[in-house]
């Protein structure tokens, strides 16, 4: 017969065991708190852009000088596209601007961060994975005890020898959980970076683009002054040889001889100062191109065949999008989001996961054969106590990052909108001083021509034909420059519109708002 067990009162271990585990992630649960605080806003949506331009008008560019065409509009569908210097005429400013994109140091130094920028975003993305390693290993130990007499001479000789071999092979791997989203912050960071370093190559290249129609606009231009210079030596010349003849023939003084001299002698001067500056410039668009200057030139003569082509403006707000300065500094503030995430996980507990296995065996035969398994499995929770304010310190860092990048994104959005308006406003008012200073140049052509007929029939005196030569050299110097300043406020526009380039969508940048 069988004796009746006692029952048996509920064991409290299981509910011990609870507590216990409740107690192990108390930490855990009150950390969480930590990573309450207030989230940066987007900068997009809190800024105030305008509706419209103020400077847009739908009258512009001057096609010969009698007749205005329409070269700025609000059309969007006017943008100006990749290759906008196209639209200026002329095939040698586009050969050129392809060698310098191909060949510009600080386009290939870009080019350089911008790898740089990829190795960091993939070094930050590393943690989001196990860390796995394989390792293979020999040892060999032993040890040898001695005894002898030295009193007695002896010499000591060995008592008994051990020694052994240990050869092990083994797989071991590591993973931190990523309770916080500190690992994707880094992450993220490192890749809102990689998208700056991409936007920052293409600011570059724009500026490149700009700097190198500038400069070949500028040679142009200086040629142009040139050609007006060396007629308005020759012109002088011709009226010293007037002077000369009405000295001979005692009409005029030498006083009148004299100052003519004087006007030939300042136009002759102005010849070589402009061809340094011609030179300079060549040197400089050479250096622009990746190359050296020697035998380096630049075959168009003047600015006759380039005409600012018709460009829209679009809306202020497409400049967000279409700028790739403003988009480097949208890119620079999502980073700096993301390090905010990242220094206020730094306060908060670690966990880790460990694990690993192999194999060990006294000889290489048994270690492939018969050896012996070994393995572990563990993990650990690591939470700073106290690092004497340096945790709390790089986040009141990171959050003053944030609000200074915030700031500089607010400034290039506003330097852009001001960057528009004043190329608008350039282009409207140099093309109306253009077709003035078109006129001035006849008038006073018209004004030269006839007081050297009346100078040579003895109707006027000679300062009233010096008058209208001094006129005539100013006017048509200034129309030189007019044109110049003319093409380079188109240029200006171009730049400050962005020069065709919009982001594709591609970047981390892009693809995170999508996300939101």
């Amino acid at each position: 017969m069988s004796t009746p067990r006692t029952p048996v009162a509920p064991s409290s271990a299981a509910p011990l065991r609870l507590r216990r585990l409740a107690v192990a992630f108390l930490p855990l649960m009150l950390a969480a708190c930590a990573l309450d605080g207030e989230t940066p806003a987007d900068p997009a949506k809190t800024l105030v852009m305008p509706s419209k331009w103020d400077a847009t008008s739908t009258q512009g560019g001057v096609a010969d000088g009698t007749t205005k065409t329409a070269a700025v509009t609000t059309a969007a569908a006017a943008w100006p596209s990749t290759d906008w210097w196209s639209g200026f005429n002329s095939p040698e400013l586009t050969q050129l601007l392809a060698q310098a994109r191909a060949d510009n140091p600080d386009l290939g130094a870009a080019a350089a961060r911008i790898a740089q920028a990829e190795a960091q975003a993939e070094i930050a993305g590393a943690p989001l994975w196990p860390s796995v390693q394989l390792g293979l290993g020999s040892t060999r130990s032993g040890s040898r005890n001695m005894k002898g007499s030295a009193a007695r001479g002896l010499a000591s000789v060995p008592a008994s020898d051990y020694a052994s071999n240990v050869h092990q092979a083994s797989l071991s791997a590591s993973y931190e959980i990523d309770f916080w989203g500190k690992n994707r912050a880094s992450r993220d960071s490192a890749q809102f970076s990689l998208d700056a370093s991409r936007f920052d190559n293409e600011t570059v290249a724009l500026s490149l683009s700009s700097n190198v129609a500038s400069t070949y606009f500028q040679i142009l231009a200086l040629r142009d002054r040139l050609a007006v210079a060396r007629g308005n030596l020759e012109n002088a010349e011709h009226v010293l040889s007037l002077i000369e003849a009405r000295v001979a023939a005692g009409a005029d003084s030498q006083l009148d001889l004299v100052q003519q001299k004087s006007i030939v002698a300042t136009q002759r001067a102005a010849v070589p100062a402009l061809e340094q500056q011609e030179r300079t410039q060549v040197n400089a668009l050479a250096i622009l191109l990746g190359r050296a200057p020697e035998g380096f030139t630049v075959q168009a003569r003047g600015l006759a065949d380039v005409q600012p082509p018709a460009l829209g403006t679009g809306v202020p707000a497409e400049l967000l999008t279409r700028r790739p300065d403003i988009r480097y500094a949208e890119a620079q503030l999502a980073a700096a989001g993301a390090d905010i995430t990242v220094a206020r996980t730094q306060m908060l507990p670690s966990v880790t996961l460990n694990a690993s296995t192999g194999v060990e065996a006294a000889t290489l035969a048994h270690l492939v054969n018969a050896p012996t398994l070994l393995f572990s499995l563990g993990g650990n929770l690591a939470q700073s106590l106290f690092s004497g304010g340096r945790l709390e310190g790089q986040v009141r860092q990171a959050e003053g990052r944030h609000r200074e990048l915030a700031e500089d994104y607010r400034k290039a959005a506003l330097s852009a909108l001001s960057d528009v308006e004043s190329a608008v406003y350039s282009i409207d008012r140099y093309q109306d001083q253009y077709s003035l200073q078109k006129d001035a140049v006849a008038q006073s052509q018209r004004a030269f021509e006839l007081a050297e007929d009346r100078y040579k029939g003895g109707l006027t005196d000679l300062q009233t034909l010096l008058d209208t030569q001094r006129t005539l050299l100013s006017t048509q110097d200034t129309l030189a420059q007019v044109k110049l300043s003319r093409v380079q406020a188109s240029v200006s526009l171009f730049k400050a519109l962005g020069g065709g380039w919009q982001d594709d969508g591609s970047s981390f940048l892009s693809q995170a708002k999508a996300a939101r």
